[in-house]
């Protein structure tokens, strides 16, 4: 219910002066011979009157006023300390605020200047609709002579451009962005139901059991296949370490593996640390190198074709690929690797996320509800159906043979995994997901860090859809193939999703409410979403509670994906940018970690055994860098976030006028939602 504080009745009021209204009429009834009887019960009036009744009801009635208005005071005192604690918060997170942000000064400020043009608009308008509900200016007067001032002609004029003239295009463009919407949510509905068909099915990829077992050899790994890992990382202080203890401990033949630490890093501080760790496990009898670029170019995709440039790669079948925080569990070999014997044209098998620093903060369970999607529903779905995905650059093995064949690792592009796996589908190459194979990993647990890695992954598959739409058409795979590429996994996917999410919810909508003309239905803003977000939710049930925060986040991060689209389909400023997604090194109970931290002294004695004063010393400083106390971390301001959380609590304000229920409602709490955000008061704060 729209909240009833009687504008529309007084917005309604009748302004016409004189003529037109009758004399009014009075009927008087002179000894009106009537009385009036409360009856109770049947014989209630004949019982006799008492006379202490109405003393009574006055007490009670004055007690029931009493309550009721010290009720309505706790009810204040608890808002304004909600308001005021709220307003510290504010208070506190400004004075503490880097000046600038993240948003840049020179260049990519576009859409932040689009977004302050409509607010100074809206504000302007909203002044004028204040001014004329006061007054009473709600019709269009017949003759001029009803024109009670010149502010009142400039409101009159307003009322006929705005229905002549602004209301069409934004009725046009919200039906376009609706038709947009209603395609995207049948998308996401049918892949449901095909998660939910793999699960009535229980269909899933298979092997045998003991696929490499070799009768003749017992005891030796000659029939394993021969089993390259790579862990690109740069600067990863806080997780380097997790993750090349976990790699060192998988469950495969010595003699048959070997473990790339491919360090960019440029702090010399950690890159001395990563060296030490690599020692640590090379003296242990882990077949392990590590390779670090003096030149850093093209980023991870230079990194892992760099690597793959030796000459010892040659000897290799597969190549397993996990990022700095990924702490794979000691079978991941041999749960993944198998699936590739008799099965010549399978070229990738990639496994599941899983995430230790979910439950964090409200940040990281929001993330978490988006990413079992992906994963349970559309790489699932994709792969049991398609033998297609997008490869997700970590927690995955490669046949060798398909990277070659497909060009290899290129620069050209943020998304160097999706770009391989593009190229390798171009070449017939075959694709498994296996749901039921988990890594261990992190999501970012503040704002800016997960605002970053959004930018990358939405710039750069427009980037390269850019560079590859001419490949695809010309290439020799099936028709329905090319259009699933080009039709699903490109536009509708990664350019209609973010452009409808923006344009409908954060611009559209507010300014129907200073255009009633073009008011959005109902089911639109409210029954919808509310169903799409229901449908994300099911693969993660422990978030149902969150369903209201998930949809008012999702339109939140709209900004930054629609930026980000917009930027790498039209090659901006900010489209060929990388930023290392900053990690916090959590760890969970079942961190294999944990086992090494619980090596007894006679272990770190033979590890140390043969190395020289100078290098313990040296290695002692490293052990002392590690704890290091932690830099103050410093709060951010999100200029885009800021000013559309205006530009919606502006438009609240327009729709509370009116009266307008559903509309008022969302309109506020998403732009509570950006105020938040923009404030930088969801999630943990970057150092």
């Amino acid at each position: 219910m729209a909240p009833r504080l009687d504008f529309s009745d007084w917005w309604a009021k009748d302004t016409r002066k004189g003529g037109g209204g009758g004399t009014p009429v009075v009927v008087k009834m002179e000894n009106p011979n009537y009385s009036v009887v409360e009856i109770q019960g049947p014989d209630s009036a004949f019982r006799p009157v008492d006379k202490t009744r109405a003393r009574k009801n006055a007490k009670q009635v004055t007690w029931v006023l009493l309550l009721k208005a010290h009720r309505a005071v706790g009810c204040l005192t608890w808002l304004a300390a909600l308001f005021w604690s709220l307003l510290g918060s504010i208070k506190k997170r400004l004075s503490f605020a880097h000046p600038l942000g993240s948003e840049r000064l020179g260049r990519d400020r576009w859409l932040f200047s689009a977004i302050k043009v409509f607010l100074a608009v809206s504000l302007v308008v909203l002044g004028f609709e204040i001014v004329a509900y006061f007054r009473g200016w709600h019709y269009i007067p017949t003759s001029t002579l009803e024109i009670q001032s010149l502010l009142h002609l400039v409101y009159v004029g307003w009322l006929g451009l705005r229905a002549d003239y602004i209301a069409p295009p934004i009725k046009a463009l919200s039906k376009f962005c609706i038709v947009l919407f209603l395609i995207q949510s049948v998308d996401r509905l049918i892949l449901c139901l095909g998660c939910f068909w793999i699960k009535y099915k229980k269909i899933k990829p298979r092997f045998d059991e003991e696929p490499f077992r070799n009768d003749d050899a017992e005891g030796s790994g000659c029939a394993y296949p021969r089993v390259l890992v790579q862990i690109p990382m740069c600067n990863e202080r806080e997780v380097y370490e997790q993750s090349i203890s976990a790699v060192c401990q998988l469950d495969w033949p010595k003699d048959r593996i070997l473990v790339q630490v491919l360090d960019d890093s440029n702090d010399e501080s950690i890159q001395q640390l990563i060296k030490a760790e690599v020692a640590k496990w090379s003296q242990k009898g882990v077949n392990i190198i590590y390779r670090h670029r003096l030149v850093r170019t093209g980023y991870k995709a230079g990194n892992l074709k760099s690597a793959m440039s030796c000459d010892y790669v040659e000897a290799y079948e597969f190549v397993a690929i996990f990022d700095a925080d990924f702490q794979p569990n000691p079978d991941f070999l041999k749960l993944t690797v198998p699936h590739f014997k008799d099965n010549p044209e399978l070229g990738l098998v990639q496994a599941r996320w899983t995430f230790v620093n979910k439950d964090e903060n409200l940040l990281t369970r929001l993330q978490n509800i988006n990413l079992c999607f992906h994963f349970e529903v559309e790489q699932q779905v994709s792969g049991v159906f398609l033998n297609f995905f997008g490869f997700n650059g970590t927690a995955g093995v490669w046949r060798i043979k398909a990277l070659e064949e497909s060009g290899g690792w290129l620069e050209r592009t943020t998304v160097e995994d999706m770009d391989i796996a593009v190229r390798a589908h171009l070449h017939g190459w075959k694709f498994i997901y296996l749901n039921d194979v988990k890594v261990l990993c992190e999501v970012p647990e503040s704002y800016e860090a997960y605002k970053k890695q959004q930018h990358r992954w939405h710039s750069g598959p427009m980037q390269l859809f850019r560079l590859c739409i001419g490949a695809i058409l010309t290439s020799k795979i099936a028709i329905w193939k090319k259009a699933n590429l080009i039709l699903l996994f490109f536009l509708l996917r990664k350019l209609i999703l973010p452009f409808y999410s923006f344009t409908l919810f954060c611009i559209i909508l507010p300014l129907t409410m200073f255009v009633p003309e073009a008011e959005l239905p109902v089911w639109v803003i409210c029954y919808i979403p509310v169903f799409m977000s229901f449908l994300n939710l099911l693969p993660s049930p422990k978030s149902f509670p969150f369903i209201v925060p998930y949809l008012l986040f999702e339109n939140t991060m709209s900004v930054t994906k629609f930026n980000a689209m917009v930027s790498g389909l039209f090659q901006l400023g900010s489209s060929y940018e990388w930023i290392v997604t900053k990690k916090a090194g959590r760890s969970s109970e079942s961190d294999l970690l944990s086992i090494t931290e619980k090596e007894t002294v006679n272990q770190k004695s033979q590890l140390l055994r043969g190395v020289s004063d100078s290098e313990l010393l040296e290695m002692n400083q490293l052990e002392e860098q590690k704890q290091k106390k932690p830099v103050k971390k410093t709060n951010k301001i999100f200029h885009k976030e800021l000013a559309l959380a205006f530009l919606l609590l502006t438009a609240a304000v327009r729709s509370l006028l009116a009266a307008q229920g559903v509309h008022f409602y969302f309109l506020l709490f998403q732009g509570v939602t950006f105020l938040l955000v923009g404030l930088d008061l969801i999630g943990e704060q970057m150092s």
